[in-house]
């Protein structure tokens, strides 16, 4: 039994990275006899990793027609989701979102946001919230606190694509980017603005925006949809 629950999470893992990584181009996934012979699986095996993936939201299955991917994620690069590097053409922050706002007003920052932007709580800052959209389709929803003397000029800045986008167009230089990654399952509130199932997976993060002198003057915390957002990282060893 224990070596079955092993091969069922290996085969859902291998399956979930290619529907998740875009190897079925045309949404279609092999026939159940197709995914037997190429993974050496049972066909208990393989309809029971399908039944993960399905529960998951990334496929359905059709009587008749077979089964086909139905999330499609959207991948960046770490460098470019820190804001640091000029995105790439095809990348999703490359004029590819869209906001939709949720609030833009001036609030005194409470104690958690003083105390991660190292300011006393209730100092005035610019709480910046909205859902961003690719392809029409909620990604994430961020919520921004920003310090002065940032946030008079984010304050009446059109937003019309992604956070960096409206820091350049404000003419708010960044230094630095710092991320924290954790994860989460979507609550009523999260899942009614992303438009996902409560409990669906969702990948959180804290951000801080430090200015040119080091200075952090925004936080932001993000709930992005598991099953829409793919982060991409490589690393490179300098040869001695």
């Amino acid at each position: 039994m224990r070596k079955r629950v092993h091969e069922v999470r290996r085969l859902r893992d291998m399956l979930r990275g290619a529907v998740q990584g875009g190897h079925y181009p045309d949404g279609q996934l092999p026939s159940e006899a197709e995914l037997m012979a190429s993974h050496q699986a049972s066909r208990a095996t393989v309809r029971e990793a399908l039944a993960l993936l399905r529960a998951e939201g990334l496929i359905e299955r059709t009587q008749g027609i077979g089964t086909h991917v139905v999330a499609n994620p959207v991948k960046t690069s770490l460098p470019e989701a820190h804001g640091i590097i000029k995105p790439a053409r095809d990348s999703m922050f490359n004029q590819r979102m869209r906001p939709r706002e949720l609030d833009r007003s001036v609030v005194p920052a409470p104690t958690t946001v003083a105390e991660r932007l190292g300011v006393a709580p209730g100092t005035p800052c610019l709480r910046l919230e909205y859902v961003a959209l690719h392809n029409e389709e909620p990604v994430a929803v961020a919520t921004n606190y920003v310090l002065f003397p940032e946030a008079g000029k984010l304050r009446d800045t059109p937003f019309v694509s992604d956070w960096y986008r409206l820091l350049d167009d404000a003419g708010v230089p960044l230094s630095d980017s710092e991320f924290v990654f954790d994860c989460e399952l979507a609550d009523a509130p999260l899942a009614s603005v992303l438009g996902v199932r409560e409990g669906s997976p969702l990948i959180s993060m804290e951000q801080i925006i430090y200015d040119l002198a080091g200075r952090p003057f925004d936080l932001a915390f993000i709930h992005t949809c598991g099953e829409r957002f793919r982060f991409v990282s490589r690393g490179h060893e300098e040869l001695r």
